[in-house]
């Protein structure tokens, strides 16, 4: 069990009881005809609780530490068993690195290993035809430089390509999408690490890539204007908030980076007025889709990226530059907001 999972063998003693618990459930005695479970109950079981030692599941956060609003509310975790005390599940918590019992897990049944490990013997049985019809006709035999100038292994020579068919340069290879895949997969092209702090993050090219491109987006959407500091003015501070995005998997694919303001900072009657903000009730929601249905009307959804840099404010706000993006010319200068930023009391109102 523990080599079928990949886990590391200090997790043996979860093995175990693992094993003996679903014995004890499915192992049926050749003379009572009988499971264990069923002679000291008196009643057969259910088994559709049980899950494969190792799956890859998501449990609930339940608010063990404080999580602001964006956070992910679940956590990755692997399953390790069974608890002896209740039907909660025994899940290791990889952010926390530690084992719990919940009962608020989703599992992820998809066996990525044995789909991997059958794509890969189809690939070697598909190398080893290859190999053999070259064998059987030296006419086709690749030349020898295709083993030079640093080419990957991975590259495939197509089946019955003689040499006065082959258009342009045979030093380039063929590139497929799998054989791309394949080569690239080992490679990092998203930092994996979280930042602290701005002076973290300034050291790392991907996410001063994700800044200059959040960056980019206040300039078309028109978000602010420099405009000289004054003492009349209320400041209000900025601050950088770093976040790795993950995938069903549990693979990070984004870097994203979002500059907030400090609402503390903000007076109320200066900076902000009311701070309502509208939304849809469920309600609303399930009466549009009752209708629509009944009408046979077709309903389209759309999502606004930065939809908060959309907002124009009505009140004059003013925030001091993005920390390690200060301009080097006009340094005491500060933005003056035409559009709500994240953050701001009344961004949602907006």
């Amino acid at each position: 069990m523990l080599s079928e999972s990949s886990l590391p063998k200090y997790f043996w003693t979860d093995a175990v009881n693992t094993a003996c618990y679903v014995m004890n459930k499915v192992l049926i005695r050749p003379i009572l005809k009988k499971i264990p479970y069923e002679l000291f109950n008196g009643r057969k079981p259910n088994i559709g609780h049980l899950k494969v030692l190792g799956y890859k599941c998501y449990v609930l956060n339940n608010g063990k530490e404080s999580h602001g609003k964006f956070d992910e509310k679940t956590d990755v975790g692997i399953f390790l068993g069974y608890s002896l005390s209740s039907h909660a599940y025994r899940i290791y918590n990889k952010r926390l690195m530690t084992v719990e019992e919940s009962i608020h897990v989703i599992f992820y049944e998809t066996n990525h290993a044995k789909k991997e490990s059958q794509r890969n013997l189809a690939e070697e049985d598909e190398q080893i035809t290859t190999m053999k019809n070259l064998e059987n006709c030296p006419e086709k035999q690749p030349v020898e430089f295709l083993q030079q100038d640093g080419l990957p292994q991975e590259w495939k020579i197509p089946r019955d390509l003689s040499m006065e068919n082959i258009i342009g340069l045979i030093q380039k290879g063929v590139s497929t999408r799998r054989t791309v895949s394949n080569y690239c997969k080992h490679m990092a092209f998203v930092s994996q690490v979280e930042p602290e702090s701005i002076s973290e993050s300034l050291k790392d090219e991907s996410w001063i890539a994700t800044m200059h491109e959040k960056l980019n987006q206040f300039t078309r959407n028109d978000l602010w204007t420099l405009v000289p500091r004054s003492d009349q003015m209320n400041i209000i501070g900025t601050k950088w908030i770093f976040r790795n995005k993950l995938d069903e998997s549990g693979v990070i694919t984004r870097n994203k980076a979002r500059l907030v303001a400090k609402e503390y900072n903000q007076e109320e009657g200066i900076d902000y007025d009311e701070t309502f903000a509208p939304v849809a009730r469920l309600e609303a929601v399930r009466l549009l889709l009752a209708f629509a249905c009944m009408s046979g009307f077709k309903l389209f959804e759309m999502d606004v990226k930065n939809v908060f840099l959309n907002g124009i404010i009505n009140e004059e706000v003013y925030v001091s530059q993005p920390p390690g993006f200060e301009d080097h010319l006009l340094p005491n200068h500060v933005y003056k907001l035409k559009k709500a930023l994240y953050g701001l009391k009344q961004a949602p109102r907006q």
